[in-house]
Parts: structure tokens; C-alpha cells; sequence
């Protein structure tokens, strides 16, 4: 299999296949790395040895079973990725839109203008002789696809003369999202990719508590989807979420507040639990755990959560490995949390979960979240 990644975090993506999952990487470049099927010596080979694709956290796309094509010309290229796809379409009927994904490093100055030549010689040549599939084919993942498997075309290229094709990749959830101009910051953009990887957001009338919430870009993203939010910081909201009527700015330190106090100004209580528990506070990761993560889920403050961790200033892999430990209130409490680098994250994970017994909500509820 071949995973993607996001530029410059090849690394981290090596170290979480070799020492969480005991798996020995092979080639890799910039955004991608190869994987050999088979496990590492040092783990016999079982069932259990299959990579855990679900967890994985650095990964974007999985190409599972690649084939390997090479070509000197845009035509030869092409034609290569015809005869693959015309050859695994027997015995296959395409009734619907399908997802045909080129893409490539766009570190290689010029080769995104490659890609695009080659898929187009590609399309010419399926619309000649399949022209219904052809019409069909779209240049994205299906909306609303978050994490598993997606049966379409994908050819990634690893180079100008070098590319890997195959027709079932898996979706860990990562993806460009459209930006809003009301969003008062680009964090906007992360909490909006963070719901396809849970697969819930939030609807109209629940409560969200946003810790950490200025400017206000996750605090909007739920308002506008007609939650009503209570954005917890001593920093001042900007654009759709300034004076929004559904979002209650309070100005108060992130780490103090706890649910079912009395609001200072209305002098009314506070709702005891939120549906959702929202946070991207630049803190030390480890902090934000110890004294947000923690008893948010052991007091089951919440039923949903979106958290950011920020890891620039520790091991990213040692703290994984701490977030997915037995004793983890993740794992105690939240079952299933998945844990992922987004395409819109830096230096920082965000967490998506549902909370065990929080709303009515069970394990089974937690592990299918």
C-alpha cells in the first residue's frame, strides 16, 4: 500500500508505522510513504498484524494494492492508466458519479501541470470508448465520505515518469475544505474538516462549549449550522461570530470554567453538560489533557468532542502512544476517538470522539463514531 500524508510529516508518518504499529516502511518522498505488505520480522505474522488503518493519525489516503506504472510521455502515461482501469472495469457496472483522483507532491515544481496533461489524455481516451463512465467521473471524494474505503480511480504520481494506480483507496477523513469569508479565521477551516472524520456535526438547538473560542472560527462553524454556543476567552471575536445571536461570548480563562456555574452577567445557571465540547487552546498538549481532556469526559461533560492538540514542542509519537494507552481517559472514556493530522493542522492533532454513557450515548455509539 502507498500513504499520503502532508508534506514535511513523512517522518512522523515513518515513526508511527514502525513503532506504533510495528510495521517497516519502505520508500517514501515528499507527502508519501510505501509499505510493504508484509509485517515487520520482528512481529509473527497473524491477523492482528494487519495495519490498523482506522487509527492511523498521520496518514491522509491509503492506496491499497497500487500498481505501479512508468511512461517517458504524457500519452504513454495514460494509456497505461487506461489499460489498467478498462481491464478492472470487467464484469463492473458504474450507475453513479465516481471519484477519479490525480494527484502528486506539489513540491515537484511543473508536475502538477504533468498531472493535469496526463488526465486529460486519460479522459479522451475512457470517453472513446466508455463514454457514459467517463461523463461520470468527479475529481474529488464523495461528500460526506469521512473514514474507510472509496471504490473510484486513483493515480498518484510520484514523479514525471513514475506513478501508482489503483481503484479502492481509504479516506482517513483529511481533505481541503472551502473557506467562508464571515469564518473570522483560518481555524475555521479545521473544525470543518474535523466533522467528516467524526461523522456527526452539529445540528440546530444543540450546545456547544467552545474553550479557547477567539476569534471565533469554531464557535461560527457551529452557529451557523443553528447550534448555540458558548465561546469561552479573554480575547475579543471577529467577523460572523462577533455578535452573533446564537453565540454567548464570555470572557473568562478556558481552564477555570467548568459547566453549571452561574453566568456573572445574566446571573442564570449554566447548563449542567454541552453536546459538544470544542477546543484549540495554543497550550502545552499535555496541560490541556490533564485539566480540559480529562475531566470533561470523566464527569461526562460532553457527548461529542473536537480538540486540538498542539505537539511543535514534544514528541508527536511519544504523545500519541500516551493518548492511546489503556489508562488514557480517551480510551477510558471516549472508545473510538480518532485521533488525526488534518489537511487544514500544523503542528497538531485534532481529536474527534463521543463519550461513553454522555447523552445516552454507549460504547457501541462511542466505537462507530
Amino acid at each position: 500500500m502507498l500513504l499520503t500524508c502532508q508534506a514535511g510529516f513523512e517522518s512522523l508518518l515513518v515513526r508511527e508505522l514502525t513503532e506504533l504499529q510495528a510495521r517497516v516502511p519502505g520508500e517514501q518522498g515528499p507527502g508519501w510513504v510505501r509499505l510493504d505488505e508484509l509485517p515487520s520480522q520482528a512481529a509473527p505474522a497473524s491477523p492482528s498484524r494487519e495495519v490498523d488503518l482506522f487509527g492511523l493519525t498521520f496518514a491522509h489516503l491509503t492506496l491499497l494494492a497500487p500498481v505501479e506504472i512508468r511512461g517517458d510521455s504524457v500519452n504513454g502515461l495514460a494509456s497505461r492508466v487506461s489499460e489498467y482501469f478498462l481491464s478492472s472495469l470487467q464484469g463492473e457496472r458504474i450507475e453513479g458519479a465516481w471519484p477519479s483522483l490525480w494527484f502528486g507532491p506539489s513540491e515537484l515544481v511543473g508536475l502538477g501541470r504533468r498531472i493535469s496533461a496526463v488526465e486529460h489524455a486519460f479522459g479522451e481516451q475512457l470517453r472513446k470508448k466508455f463514454s457514459r463512465v467517463g461523463k461520470l467521473a468527479v475529481p474529488d471524494l464523495p461528500r460526506g465520505t469521512g473514514v474507510g474505503p472509496v471504490r473510484g480511480l486513483f493515480v498518484f504520481f510520484a514523479d514525471f515518469g513514475r506513478a501508482f494506480v489503483t481503484r479502492t483507496a481509504f479516506g482517513h477523513g483529511s481533505r481541503r475544505m472551502a473557506d467562508d469569508p464571515l469564518a473570522p479565521s483560518r481555524s475555521y477551516l479545521k473544525v470543518e474538516e474535523a466533522y467528516a472524520v467524526l461523522g456527526r456535526e452539529p445540528h440546530p438547538g444543540e450546545t456547544v462549549c467552545d474553550l479557547g473560542a477567539a476569534p471565533g472560527g469554531w464557535s461560527y462553524s457551529a452557529a451557523k449550522r443553528g447550534a448555540r454556543v458558548l465561546a469561552i476567552d479573554n480575547g475579543p471575536l471577529k467577523g460572523g461570530a462577533l455578535d452573533h445571536p446564537l453565540i454567548e461570548h464570555r470572557r473568562e480563562d478556558a481552564f477555570k470554567f467548568a459547566p453549571g456555574g452561574v453566568a456573572m452577567e445574566s446571573g442564570r445557571n449554566d447548563p449542567a453538560t454541552y453536546d459538544w465540547l470544542f477546543s484549540d487552546l495554543v497550550e502545552e498538549p499535555h496541560h490541556v489533557v490533564r485539566h480540559i481532556v480529562e475531566p470533561w469526559l470523566v464527569r461526562r461533560w460532553c457527548s461529542h468532542f473536537v480538540i486540538n492538540l498542539k505537539f511543535g514542542r514534544v514528541d508527536a509519537i511519544a504523545l500519541l502512544r500516551e493518548l492511546k494507552a489503556p489508562d488514557s481517559p480517551l480510551v477510558r472514556y471516549a472508545p473510538g476517538t480518532r485521533i488525526r493530522h488534518l489537511f487544514h493542522d500544523r503542528e497538531e492533532f485534532t481529536l474527534v470522539g463521543t463519550v461513553t454513557g454522555a447523552g445516552g450515548a454507549t460504547e457501541a455509539d462511542a466505537r462507530s463514531a
